[in-house]
Formats: structure tokens, C-alpha cells, sequence
């Protein structure tokens, strides 16, 4: 009797099939009435009975630039602490470094037990209000996550797959690049997934040291005491955190090896 492995399968042609149209639904929902909460809020400006001050603060060109810049402020900042916490979780858990884990996890610790406006504050005195000093207070405050996820990550794999790996006349370096890290990827995606989040958020305060974002459309309601612009202006900054958790939600699960 002959087996033939490599027979394509049916039933799993039809499963495989039959999910790309869930995912696909799941991928374009959140978009989808994100959209319609941004033409609600276009569609409010529009209409509403706003004074001069408030149509000054609400332009379109205004909101825009302003949306631009926020994702400039969250998008270097994130990247940043990619380059940084991924690299630094790594070495602490290599054996010839793990005794600097707690040093390192500490350092990190910083940026979370320090108020947020506490750290954005202190480094635009340290490196010049605006926009590069509201950077590295991003960095510092968002440091955190993506460093102990990345530890996490690496920390939970089964420690006789690594040695396996090894008995195979693995590298270290081959192990930790093509064992280590893609096992580790799903648990590091949702470290940069959080921090992203909060950087949306916490690049919000960046307004007070003149960084510029949607913060400071909220600023400049709560200065004039105007309630719709403070409105406007928080309800796209929670879009905004919305969109980039999903995107970041999409890339994690496209990214994640098979099997996890």
C-alpha cells in the first residue's frame, strides 16, 4: 500500500479558504468604524454652531498637521525603543549577562514609577522643549514593556528545544536567530503593540513642553475653555490609539510563526 504524503488535503483547503474572509472582516472592521467615527466628528464640526475661536482651533488643515505630528512623536519614539529594549532584553538573557537583569529591569522601572508629565517635563528641561526633548521622554516612558516582554519571550521557551538546537551544531547565534527570537516574536509584537498605545496617549502631555500633536488642540481648548475643542481633539486621540493597536494587532498576527 502506497501513502502519499505530500496529497493536498481538502477539508484544510476549504478550512484555510474559509478563514482568509473571517480574517479579512476582523482586519477591516475596526478601520471601518474608525472611518465613520472620524466623518461623525467631520460632520459635527461642519454643523455645529462654533464660534470663531472654536473654528480657528478646528480647520481641517489644523487637525491634520496636528494628527501628522502626533504620529511622527509616537512613531520615532516607538521605533526607538525597538531598537533599544529589544537588543538590551536580549543580552540580559544570554548566561554570560543575566546577573544584569535586575539592573537593567530597574532602570527600566524608572520610566513607569515616574509620572508621565513628571518625565516629559524634566527631559524638555534636559534637552530643550519641543519636539526632540517630548521624543526621549517618549522613549524612557515606553521602555518598559518591550524590554520585559522581550525577556519574557525568550525566558519561556522550552530550554530543550535551545539545547536541541544545539546538539543539532547550532551556533548560539544561529539558535537565538532562527529558534530563540521567532518563538519569542508573538510575546515582543505585544511588548511594541503596549507601547505604542501609550505612547499615543502619554505624547498628548508633549503639548505643554511645545511638542505640537493633538495635544495641543487639547491645550488650546482647555486654555480658551472651549468644550467642543477639547471634545474634537481627545475623541481623535483615542481613534488614533485605537488605530495603531489594530495595526500593530494585524502585523502580530501575521507575523506570528505557524503553530503559535
Amino acid at each position: 500500500m502506497t501513502v502519499v504524503t505530500d496529497a493536498p488535503n481538502p477539508a484544510a483547503a476549504r478550512d484555510t479558504s474559509a478563514s482568509w474572509p473571517v480574517r479579512l472582516r476582523r482586519y477591516l472592521g475596526t478601520p471601518v468604524v474608525l472611518v465613520l467615527v472620524c466623518v461623525a466628528i467631520a460632520g459635527y464640526v461642519a454643523r455645529a454652531d462654533l464660534d470663531d475661536v472654536e473654528r480657528r482651533l478646528l480647520t481641517f488643515d489644523g487637525l491634520r498637521s496636528a494628527t501628522l505630528v502626533h504620529l511622527q512623536l509616537v512613531g520615532l519614539s516607538t521605533l526607538l525603543v525597538i531598537v533599544l529594549a529589544v537588543p538590551a532584553g536580549i543580552l540580559v538573557t544570554r548566561p554570560g549577562a543575566r546577573r544584569l537583569t535586575p539592573v537593567v529591569v530597574g532602570l527600566g522601572n524608572l520610566g513607569q514609577t515616574v509620572p508621565s508629565l513628571g518625565v516629559i517635563v524634566l527631559f524638555a528641561i534636559l534637552f530643550a522643549p519641543g519636539f526632540r526633548g517630548a521624543v526621549v521622554a517618549l522613549v524612557v516612558y515606553a521602555f518598559l514593556p518591550i524590554l520585559r516582554n522581550t525577556i519574557v519571550g525568550l525566558q519561556q521557551i522550552d530550554p530543550f528545544v535551545v539545547e536541541s538546537a544545539r546538539g543539532m551544531g547550532m551556533s548560539s547565534r544561529r539558535v537565538l536567530r532562527e529558534i530563540e527570537l521567532p518563538l519569542a516574536v508573538p510575546v515582543i509584537l505585544a511588548g511594541i503593540r503596549t507601547a505604542a498605545v501609550i505612547n499615543v496617549g502619554t505624547a498628548t502631555i508633549g503639548a505643554l513642553t511645545n511638542a505640537g500633536g493633538l495635544g495641543a488642540v487639547v491645550y488650546g481648548g482647555i486654555v480658551q475653555s472651549r468644550t467642543p475643542v477639547i471634545v474634537v481633539a481627545s475623541l481623535l486621540t483615542a481613534v488614533l490609539a485605537l488605530l495603531v493597536d489594530h495595526v500593530l494587532g494585524v502585523v502580530e498576527d501575521v507575523v506570528r510563526p505557524r503553530g503559535l
